[in-house]
């Protein structure tokens, strides 16, 4: 049975490479990088080398403006807590998207319940946020307005410029979770006018457990964690330097391979929604159908829940997702597809590709070949289906 992967927003492979720049950060080099002998320094020198390399990846003016973190949930942890707590003088207004990832909305919420108020922006069918509306929303008690650059689930791509535009126009401190879309589309967090931004290592097939926080020079926030005082007093702890040598080398990668991987994939993701669409009827497309990553298809099939949908797959070797990887716990259809004007039902029956490095176009034909059998048996199942269908 062949084996096709195309879940990689929920978890990539670690890269060979970036396996190979972690190893001797296990039993070599070892020493703590606040250390002042020559163990620490090793240490210490590593840990800046992958800084300058994050750095690089999103434009970054100086290293010293990343910091490292336990992964992106932690990253906006540091940046909407510490943001909305130190600015909290100067007003108590947040104002985020209805697609945002959980960790953002959960964040919304708590913070909610310390007293802040959260304006929940609309988005259009297409996963678009409404422009107009995020303005409206503004007022002068507004002191932070988080977007994200790019939906990990539909794939829709925001117009971060514009809203870092109107962020910096009204003196509002921007915050973006950049987690699915870094190292798959271009990144420049000055042109874009970004005051803090989230990073991810394990999406830029790096090691899990490890994330990076920009920090533009100037931003005011609050640690939330406290200890001795390590990047910068904003994130104390021993820094896990295999992992932060494997996220450097892995956005070092990522920066090179962007373009050619980006056209690459984006190709292949083509083939799979019109080859999805023409084989299949009531099949549909989730998400802009031109501004979303180039690794990303999110598509529905009426009559049947995309639960189900996965498990058939996984029968002949295929693994994709129906959502985020992390809201799968629960039976609820995604807060993102509904965010959109889907039905429950409608939500219920979609599924997420997310291509990656291996992935080839044998293996798009592969699912194009086993897809439609699939959807055509569990429609056969389902009393939601037409019974003309099933004839």
């Amino acid at each position: 049975m062949r084996k096709v992967y195309m879940d990689h927003g929920a978890g990539m492979p670690l890269d060979s490479k970036v396996f190979e720049a972690m190893k001797p950060y296990f039993r070599e080099n070892y020493g703590n990088p606040s250390s002042s002998h020559s163990f620490g320094n090793v240490a210490r020198n590593a840990m800046e080398s992958a800084r300058e390399k994050v750095a690089r990846l999103v434009a970054a003016e100086k290293p010293q403006e990343v910091i490292f973190t336990s992964g992106g949930t932690e990253s906006n942890n540091l940046a909407m807590k510490g943001a909305a707590y130190r600015n909290r003088k100067e007003g108590n207004h947040i104002i985020t998207t209805a697609i945002e990832h959980i960790s953002v909305i959960n964040i919304c919420k708590f913070l909610q319940k310390e007293g802040f108020k959260v304006t929940y922006v609309p988005v259009d069918k297409q996963g678009m946020v409404d422009l107009e509306k995020l303005e409206e929303a503004i007022n002068d008690k507004t002191v932070l307005i988080s977007v994200m650059y790019a939906n990990g689930e539909i794939g829709t791509i925001q117009p971060i410029s514009e809203i870092g535009k109107l962020a910096q126009e009204n003196k509002v401190i921007f915050h973006v979770d950049a987690v699915a879309a870094a190292g798959k589309v271009p990144i420049n967090v000055k042109e874009e006018n970004i005051d803090l931004l989230s990073l991810s290592s394990n999406d830029l097939y790096g090691p899990k457990g490890v994330g990076a926080l920009y920090i533009k020079a100037g931003t005011k926030i609050q640690p939330i964690i406290q200890g001795g005082g390590q990047e910068r007093g904003l994130r104390s702890g021993t820094e896990n330097i295999p992992g932060i040598v494997g996220m450097g080398k892995a956005a070092e990668i990522a920066k090179k391979e962007m373009e050619a991987e980006g056209k690459r994939l984006t190709a292949l993701r083509d083939k799979l929604i019109k080859g999805v669409l023409d084989k299949i009827d009531y099949s549909f497309l989730n998400g802009h159908p031109t501004k979303r990553l180039p690794n990303n298809a999110n598509l529905r099939f009426s009559y049947i829940e995309g639960e189900s949908l996965i498990l058939g797959l996984d029968m002949y070797g295929v693994q994709v997702s129906s959502g985020s990887a992390c809201t799968s716990k629960t039976l609820e259809p995604s807060h993102v597809l509904l965010a959109i004007g889907l039905a429950h039902e409608e939500a219920h029956g979609s599924l997420v590709f997310t291509l990656g490095k291996q992935n080839l176009e044998e293996d798009v034909d592969y699912v194009l070949e086993v897809l439609p059998d699939v959807v055509k048996r569990l429609r056969a199942l389902s009393p939601l289906t037409p019974k003309e269908m099933v004839r």
